[in-house]
């Protein structure tokens, strides 16, 4: 179990820093860099399927 918890852990974190990443190289700005890492694996799956 508490294999499980680390793998979710991770997995949580770099979507957020994938999707931080993502959105500062994308917009420049900040303010939305915050508001994807806060829905950070959303925006992530909604980049793969725009671009």
């Amino acid at each position: 179990m508490d294999g499980t918890k680390n793998v979710v852990k991770t997995g949580v974190g770099f979507g957020t820093v994938l999707a931080v990443t993502i959105s500062w190289s994308v917009n420049q700005s900040i303010i939305w860099a915050i508001i994807h890492g806060i829905f950070s694996w959303f925006y992530v799956i909604y980049y793969i399927l725009v671009r």
